[in-house]
């Protein structure tokens, strides 16, 4: 499929739809698009997805210039319908975003079609509910997660390899790295390169702030 027909499909989109690169940045923006998040189409284009929305996740995630959703459009691995906080005339609001991976002929990487639906009001409610089971029920926290199924935030598709879980749920727990070290039978430095990595995917500062995603997008 070429660019002008990927254009075409953004424009036709009655929803707001906007176009990603192999660059991650915004080739098509349409008129919906532009009356949802209140930006014109010579602005949004040639700019980065995380410039214009300033997309945040329910975990606190923010969007960058090679998030998730970018890492599995390149690997070519379905993606499902997430919800992620935007920037839209002025105010913070949940949208709900489809994506459809498209490749364009002379292009190594494929481009991405975003769909976006307004889903404030019931985002807010999900939460509130989430947050009402998690302090008056005696519930363990995944199996309220279960239950409020709160999956749809590019958090929970970080790929996280199977030791880097292993180790999350260590430091959850209060593990020192010599401990883990221990248990793992593996040195502690090999333990801080997979801590390093576990904080460059969920884009986390620290242990705690990387536990604290993880838990909220039920990846441990």
């Amino acid at each position: 499929m070429r660019l002008r027909e990927i254009k075409k499909l953004v424009e036709g989109t009655a929803d707001a739809a906007f176009a990603i690169d192999p660059n991650g940045l915004i080739a098509a923006w349409n008129k919906a698009a532009t009356e949802l998040f209140g930006i014109k189409e010579e602005k949004a284009l040639g700019s980065s997805c995380s410039e214009i929305l300033h997309g945040v996740d329910e975990c606190g995630r923010s969007c960058d210039e090679d998030c998730t959703i970018r890492r599995q459009a390149r690997n070519h691995q379905p993606l499902k319908s997430y919800d992620i906080q935007v920037q839209a005339k002025g105010k913070r609001q949940w949208c709900n975003i489809s994506v459809l991976i498209v490749d364009e002929n002379q292009s190594i990487a494929p481009y991405t079609i975003h769909i976006a639906r307004p889903a404030d009001l019931q985002k807010r409610f999900e939460m509130l509910m989430r947050d009402f089971v998690v302090n008056e029920t005696s519930l363990p926290m995944v199996n309220v997660g279960e239950i409020l199924s709160a999956k749809r935030t590019p958090t929970s598709v970080t790929e996280l390899s199977k030791r880097e879980i292993e180790i999350l749920r260590f430091l959850a727990k209060g593990v020192s790295t010599k401990k883990i070290a221990d248990q793992l039978f593996i040195s502690p430095t090999t333990v801080n390169n997979h801590i390093q990595h576990i904080l460059k995917k969920l884009d986390a500062h620290n242990r705690l702030e990387a536990v604290r995603r993880a838990e909220q997008a039920w990846l441990i």
